[in-house]
């Protein structure tokens, strides 16, 4: 079968046609900011001129940024670019051009985990929402999410001595290719009576356009509450919103004196019930508190954003940090009329 002239913009034009979020990505977002930020990795990359031209810095990172918004992995988001006339059109290929292999994306973002640049590319692009007039407003929502792992069979002994601090002693005990692939950074904990095994990010999002302003990433054992102060970011307005898990007396009184507004759920207790007074704060701030789990939400359901399968927290702050990066991104093009 030949394919005509046309034929390939044809298919496009029926593509648009059912609407391709990829388009007004490409069109809202300035991909060339980030390439300075990029540049460090290509120095590292290169020791020689020698061998295959290198693909390009930004053609890599929206790989990335495709296999966050898709939850795709190494191998499919590969596949998935071969196959795909809209993944081509938005990375700029013809189909005539060489696409990276799974290793090569491996590699590439094993390159963003070395000095935690991807949180360097999320903070350039905040800033690059502040000055197209999406600033943090009308207050901000702290929250956390369990982020699980594949879990680890290590013995009983094991496991105690790497709750203790005692894990590279573990590992090196380990034959080589064992220890590579055993995460003794995540840790277990209980959510609702169920048990899980990986990580937490805690987010910060404002109430005004629901980005999500600042985040960190821990082992999922830290109380949510032990990173509230650190999360807390510049906003329009001094309200800040939060569940039962993270009010105690000294940080209410702390926030109040820093400026802060406190907006805490509140939380009964065995003979001291909620008055119906308290209950109805609790539904009043839950209707703003409600806006950080639709972040959540689109980000479980579009993103997978419930498991990962790295190893280690320097991959998964690397992976948990593209995937909020890439929600802001979707999250700017719809708020600037595009849908994503």
């Amino acid at each position: 079968m030949f394919t005509g002239l046309f034929d390939i913009e044809f298919r496009f034009e029926k593509i648009d046609s059912n609407g391709d979020p990829l388009v007004a990505l490409n069109k809202i977002i300035d991909w060339e900011l980030f390439r300075p930020d990029l540049e460090p990795i290509r120095d590292k990359e290169r020791k020689s001129n020698a061998g295959r031209k290198p693909y390009d810095l930004i053609l890599m990172f929206k790989i990335l940024i495709l296999q966050s918004l898709y939850n795709l992995s190494d191998d499919s988001v590969e596949q998935q670019i071969l196959d795909r006339l809209s993944f081509h059109r938005f990375l700029g290929l013809s189909l005539g051009d060489p696409v990276p292999d799974s290793k090569t994306i491996w590699f590439f973002r094993e390159a963003l985990s070395t000095d935690d640049r991807s949180r360097l590319l999320f903070d350039k692009f905040n800033v690059y929402l502040d000055e197209h007039g999406f600033k943090a407003r009308k207050g901000q929502i702290v929250d956390a999410a369990i982020v699980q792992v594949p879990k680890q069979r290590n013995t009983h002994v094991e496991n105690e001595r790497i709750k203790e601090d005692k894990a590279e002693e573990v590992k090196a005990e380990w034959q080589p290719a064992k220890a590579r692939q055993k995460d003794t950074d995540a840790r277990w904990t209980k959510k609702h009576g169920k048990s899980y095994f990986g990580y937490k990010h805690h987010d910060d999002v404002d109430v005004k356009h629901k980005i999500i302003r600042n985040y960190s990433v821990t082992a999922a054992n830290v109380h949510d509450s032990n990173e509230f102060e650190e999360l807390l970011t510049d906003n329009t307005s001094a309200d800040v919103y939060a569940d039962a898990a993270y009010p105690s007396k000294e940080r209410i009184e702390a926030l109040k004196e820093l400026g802060w507004r406190p907006h805490f759920q509140r939380k009964g207790t065995r003979g001291h019930p909620l008055n119906e007074w308290e209950k109805q704060g609790n539904r009043t701030r839950a209707r703003i508190r409600a806006r950080i789990e639709h972040v959540f939400g689109m980000m479980r359901q579009r993103m997978g954003d419930t498991v990962i399968r790295t190893i280690g927290i320097v991959r998964a702050r690397t992976k948990i940090g593209l995937r909020h990066l890439a929600y802001n991104m979707s999250r700017f093009v719809f708020l600037s009329g595009a849908n994503v």
